[in-house]
């Protein structure tokens, strides 16, 4: 129903934002790291999923298109509600989550995640990443082409690898990736 929301924060707390919107304030759910990096005053998009239940409506946000699209992915993992999911997501992308969870690394704010459910998540992680990796294989040829480049450039990897991370998957091509990393390690 909604793709994101911009707008100015005006208010958030430890487990959510206000986003003000034409008049109108948007409550949404977000991680922990998503809200360290969200400043009261400032203008922000946030991707949004809209969870309907018997109960409520809420908007559960995230920063970037690739934290969304891997929530997405999490939350249809039967026996993980959109909390856990969104939590897991702030990890970034589905191979940082795999990889993290498989490590025992679990973000803070993530509650209720026992050992039977972790691997539950893994199992089908796998399956469906290898799903995904199948689909894009030109894209990730296309990440590892940008991520050479950046790295060629003098910039380290791990920060090469986040903003690449950060971009749209509509940005294909690898000189398209690079200039669009360029303009967020920049702005560092």
């Amino acid at each position: 129903m909604f793709s994101y929301i911009s707008g100015i924060i005006t208010d958030k707390d430890a487990r959510k934002a206000v986003l003000e919107n034409r008049g109108i304030g948007f409550e949404i759910f977000c991680s922990a790291k998503t809200l360290g990096k969200l400043i009261i005053g400032k203008e922000a998009k946030i991707y949004v999923f809209l969870n309907v239940s018997e109960r409520a409506l809420d908007l559960y946000g995230f920063l970037t298109k690739t934290e969304k699209d891997s929530f997405d992915v999490l939350n249809n993992v039967s026996g993980i509600g959109p909390k856990i999911a969104m939590g897991l997501a702030s990890i970034g992308s589905m191979e940082k989550i795999k990889e993290d969870l498989e490590k025992g690394k679990v973000p803070c704010d993530v509650k209720g995640l026992g050992q039977k459910r972790l691997q539950k998540i893994l199992l089908e992680l796998t399956g469906k990443i290898k799903d995904i990796s199948r689909k894009s294989g030109k894209k990730s040829e296309d990440q590892d082409d940008a991520l050479s480049a950046l790295i060629s450039l003098g910039f380290p990897r791990q920060e090469a690898k986040e903003a690449l991370s950060s971009l749209p998957l509509e940005i294909e091509g690898a000189k398209e990736r690079v200039k669009q990393a360029l303009k967020i390690l920049g702005g560092k």
